[in-house]
């Protein structure tokens, strides 16, 4: 029998941002983000979860 079982690693980065308030500042993280301005890697790793996928 197979069964399919997801793996996810949690990886977490703290980083300042200047904006005018705090919907700003996610904004702004996120458009890094997208850009690649952030890049969060293997030194930023928290977790691994493993759980049956269904």
């Amino acid at each position: 029998m197979f069964y399919k079982v997801e793996i996810k690693e949690i990886l977490s980065k703290i980083i300042d941002i200047e904006a005018d308030n705090e919907e700003g500042s996610i904004k702004e993280a996120r458009k890094q983000y997208i850009n690649e301005n952030i890049i969060l890697n293997a030194e930023d790793y928290i977790d691994t979860e493993f759980k049956i996928y269904k």
